[in-house]
């Protein structure tokens, strides 16, 4: 079982790794799907020639990212006819990312007939909400006709850092109340009490909670209907301003955090402003997720913004003194995989680099063995 491939099939790429135990033997990724001069016409395509240049030669089992698990799978499982056709199913609750984790599935079943498929979901390890963190205060019927609860997204990620976190501490991951703050393009907060989730800022949608680089993260129901009414805007217009012109692009122009502050120490004050919302919305969660886990051992920051944005980890945690958690400016300014809090703080505030293919090996491995 030490051989395991990761497809991490996105909208537009396909990211892939070959592990020998814990060692990556081949990785790469393959972008510009479907893009006119690009890369390869579709998703099938492109898995189909990562298989042929890979050295397969005792090869255990794939295991394929998968972003929507609905409220059906709680764990990876092993895929069949039948798991693929539930993860059809939920097609519209993931319309850009789960017909491409699809088709990986299918062209590694095809071309690896005999290797076990596994399916981890983005969703999984976020079905331990609390109900009570899982409803919207909607009409039940109308909630349930349609699959509208909190699911959240990111969970391979908060997942890998949380006990990635308990490990830099030399604390037993079930004892670790933890704070996980995702901040890459698409970002999430999430509080992890002794390994479970209980609270995360993405929703039904990935669209919900904090700034990111092109979402607007959370607002008012009612600038939908504003924007319908007086703006004569489309649903699927409003749907591509706030996935896609939204959030830091829509605030500065450009959804690259290095770039807002380049432009923010450079005197913008569209950057400025951008920059100070992004951060104010990430305080909001961090005090929130505070209260309702009680005791908050760790605040960790993973992903692009949240491993290489100094400025952003200090601004974010600004004024949480009194909650025991401060960050040493020296240490902050540091690489790696660290605790940037001073000696002796009662929060460690840690920097963790994510890796969502580890985990997702470390998850289809266990699962392969557990049904061979």
């Amino acid at each position: 079982m030490s051989r395991v491939l990761v497809l991490n099939c996105g909208s537009s790429s396909v990211k892939y790794r070959l592990y020998d135990g814990d060692e990556i033997v081949d990785r790469g990724t393959v972008e510009r799907i479907g893009e006119p001069g690009g890369g390869p016409a579709d998703h099938e395509t492109a898995v189909r020639q990562i298989l042929d240049r890979l050295d397969l030669t005792g090869l255990a089992a794939v295991g394929h990212r998968v972003v929507h698990g609905g409220r059906r799978f709680a764990e990876p499982v092993r895929v069949d006819d039948a798991v693929l056709a539930a993860i059809e199913e939920l097609v519209p609750l993931a319309p850009l990312h789960n017909p491409a984790n699809l088709a990986g599935i299918r062209v590694a079943r095809e071309a690896l007939p005999g290797v076990p498929q596994v399916a981890v979901f983005d969703t999984a390890f976020h079905h331990t909400l609390p109900e009570a963190a899982a409803t919207y205060a909607i009409d039940r019927d109308t909630a349930t006709r349609y699959g509208v609860r909190r699911y959240g997204f990111h969970g391979t990620s908060h997942a890998y850092v949380s006990r990635r976190t308990a490990e830099l501490l030399g604390r037993p991951y079930a004892e670790l109340n933890t704070i996980t703050l995702h901040l890459g393009n698409g970002a999430s907060a999430c509080a992890v009490a002794g390994g479970r989730s209980v609270a995360t800022s993405m929703g039904m949608s990935p669209l919900e909670g904090l700034v990111m680089g092109t979402r607007s993260g959370d607002l008012d129901p009612t600038i939908i209907f504003h924007l319908r009414r007086e703006g004569g805007l489309g649903v699927d217009d409003i749907d591509d301003l706030l996935n896609h012109r939204s959030g830091l692009l829509g605030l500065t122009g450009a959804n690259d955090m290095r770039e807002v502050l380049a432009r923010r120490d450079a005197g913008d004050p569209d950057a400025a402003l951008a920059f100070d919302v992004y951060c104010r919305r990430i305080t909001g969660y961090v005090g929130a997720y505070y209260a309702l886990l009680g005791r908050v051992d760790a605040v960790t920051f993973t992903a692009g913004v949240g491993e290489h944005a100094a400025p952003v980890r200090a601004a974010a945690l600004a004024g949480l003194g009194r909650l025991g958690i401060a960050v040493d400016p020296g240490r902050n300014a540091g690489h790696g995989d660290r605790v940037i809090s001073p000696d002796g703080a009662e929060v460690a505030v840690c920097v963790v680099a994510t890796d969502e293919e580890r985990e997702i090996a470390r998850e289809t491995r266990a699962v392969a063995e557990r049904t061979r």
